[in-house]
């Protein structure tokens, strides 16, 4: 058995099925995939015990022209220094800023050794994209796919879903080793990374949503409906938001190529990736009673229990107060999942770590 078991299932022929996809993400959930994401935290490669960096890291030549089967990477790569050449962050819907930190970072210790096979802990593990900064200090691990405007077909293979399951592998690689990560993003922004979870965002160009929603029935209503389910599901039990992003560029082509590598050729511009109520196949019939979403039930904070200092290490529940260094006093809400509790700050819930230590 892997050691990797989200990048085996990544790999898996019903994953990468264009046409097929949609059935094997309806048989996943938060659970299943949170037991996996803790895997694949327990068996991650330690770039830091191996005496490497992970930032400003460069595997391979420098890419001076087109590669086939490398637009995703030469996007990153070129969205990365544009962001450097004018200090620039990637305004995201909503308005949010993304703090580019780097792109195509390794996290992988060593070449795969073929001879260790399944043992071996950098089997199958891919370079993170982008790695971005977000406001509130959360890393964020970019999934970014490309297809230029006149695409007639995407990649063999390619589809969403294994997007979204290679990605949130990354995301749990990100996690395991976020201090000797967080120092050198510490270095090089001076911002101390928060202790959430990472999130993960899975940016498209518009070409690349367009030719997956083309695939399938109804403009692919079934399986964004699946994606979004499992999006809401992974927040809710690992506690990675995942964000589904439209890329554009408004050139073509997108980049030329320099002797520093690809670079834009035009101002990136994001927006959500599809319009809401994609993910419906039919519109529901309206109900006579309005139901109260268990999601806005709001549990006031128990008068007595004395409010106390938020230490991830501590143990928290329904109805406690805790003053976080950075958003504040808020109160528990109750616990989404294995070391993570929801906390209304405000107007606004987040996901916290606890138990940890």
């Amino acid at each position: 058995m892997s050691l990797h078991p989200l990048i085996e299932l990544s790999n898996n022929s019903d994953v990468k099925k264009a046409k097929g996809f949609k059935e094997k993400a309806a048989e996943l959930n938060g659970e299943l995939l949170e037991e996996m994401y803790q895997q694949e935290v327990a068996q991650a490669p330690d770039r830091a015990a191996a005496g490497k960096k992970y930032l400003d890291v460069r595997t391979g030549r420098t890419p001076t022209g087109h590669q086939a089967g490398k637009d995703d990477r030469h996007l990153a790569l070129a969205l990365h220094a544009w962001a450097k050449a004018g200090d620039r962050s990637l305004e995201l819907p909503g308005g949010d800023e993304m703090v580019v930190v780097d792109s195509t970072m390794p996290l992988r210790t060593a070449a795969p050794d073929r001879a260790l096979g399944d043992e071996d802990p950098n089997k199958g593990v891919e370079d993170v994209d982008l790695l971005g900064l977000l406001p509130d200090n959360r890393v964020a691990v970019v999934r970014t796919k490309f297809l230029a405007d006149t695409a007639t077909r995407g990649g063999a293979g390619d589809t969403p879903l294994r997007a979204l399951l290679s990605g949130l592998a990354q995301a749990a690689i990100v996690d395991a080793r976020r201090e000797a990560l967080g120092e050198e993003i510490e270095k090089q922004t001076g911002r101390p990374i928060s202790s959430e979870a990472p999130a993960l965002i899975l940016a498209g160009s518009p070409r690349y949503w367009e030719i997956c929603r083309k695939r399938e029935a109804q403009k692919g209503a079934a399986w964004i409906r699946e994606l979004e389910r499992l999006g809401r599901e992974i927040a809710g039990s690992i506690g990675v938001e995942v964000f589904f992003l439209g890329l554009s560029i408004g050139a073509d082509p997108a980049w030329q190529y320099e002797e520093e590598g690809p670079i834009l050729a035009a101002d990136p511009d994001c927006n959500p990736s599809w319009e809401s109520g994609a993910g419906k196949l039919k519109p529901k019939p309206k109900s006579r009673a309005r139901k109260q979403d268990p999601a806005n039930v709001i549990v006031e904070a128990d008068p007595e229990r004395p409010s106390r200092a938020y230490q991830i290490s501590d143990s928290y529940e329904s109805g406690d107060t805790l003053v976080h260094p950075k958003l504040g006093t808020g109160v528990v809400q109750g616990v989404v999942g294995r070391g993570k509790i929801s906390v209304l700050f405000g107007d606004e819930k987040k996901l916290l770590i606890h138990q940890r230590g």
